[in-house]
């Protein structure tokens, strides 16, 4: 592993209890960054703040991040511990599982909305004042090639990542004169518990549209996020970085 210049940086980390938060995470540590952890599963918390321990300085905060008062809360929290927020990677999401649009109930349709476009705004608008005040900051949004390209039985997944991908352009450019960078990932369908809300021949649909033939790999994107979030990332803004093992056609 190649080791980043992460040393005194503070990263908030969403969903870093498990998958790609949590390898994030782990790349993070292990590059002198300290990890805050916010998920809204207690026991990941406690598991992955145990394991990652030994790495560096972690903590955690239980957050339900699509309520404008609990993500207020823990960035205060988070600054009134750490005292400042140099990285924040919008990690959480769901998929809401698999159906023709039609098909598709409306709340289900909401919450995945909820999740992975409305919840990244929310922190984002709880964050960026901090980062402002510093004059520094590295964002990075985990959006997914679906945003890109819209799957099918997945609209709602599909839309909330392409308006994740829109959200990272138009606040990149609004910060781009701030020393606060924005970039998005979008990395094609990598091995983890969201698979679980997949049905296994959706699965194998997303496998089978990737050139090289496998999933991504977890640490894979954490290289990619954590460079992102290094000062080496100088001179990008409102992008967007394609991890699809050659899916991606834009």
């Amino acid at each position: 592993m190649n080791r980043l210049d992460l040393g005194n940086r503070v990263a908030i980390i969403t969903g870093g209890a498990r998958g790609i938060g949590y390898a994030i995470a782990e790349r993070l540590l292990r590059s002198g960054g300290t990890a805050v952890l916010w998920d809204i599963d207690a026991t990941a918390l406690a598991e992955a703040s145990a394991a990652l321990a030994p790495l560096g300085p972690v903590s955690t905060d239980l957050v339900e991040l699509t309520d404008e008062a609990p993500v207020a809360a823990a960035t205060a929290q988070a600054m009134a511990r750490h005292g400042r927020i140099d990285i924040l990677v919008n990690n959480a999401g769901i998929t809401g599982g698999n159906a023709k649009l039609w098909e598709l109930d409306p709340a289900v349709w909401r919450q995945v909305i909820e999740v992975n476009l409305v919840a990244p705004y929310l922190v984002c608008r709880a964050v960026v004042p901090a980062m402002l005040k510093a004059g520094y900051g590295r964002i990075v949004n985990i959006a997914s090639i679906a945003g890109k390209e819209g799957n099918p039985n997945a609209s709602h997944y599909s839309a909330s990542k392409a308006g994740l991908i829109a959200l990272t352009k138009s606040l990149g450019k609004e910060l781009a004169s701030a020393n606060i960078l924005v970039n998005c990932i979008t990395p094609a369908a990598a091995k983890t518990a969201i698979f679980d809300q997949m049905k296994p021949e959706f699965i194998e649909f997303m496998l089978s549209k990737i050139p090289m033939g496998r999933f991504v790999q977890v640490d894979e994107i954490a290289a990619m996020a954590c460079w992102l979030a290094s000062e080496d990332c100088s001179f990008s803004t409102g992008a967007v970085f394609d991890i699809s093992g050659g899916r991606g056609t834009y």
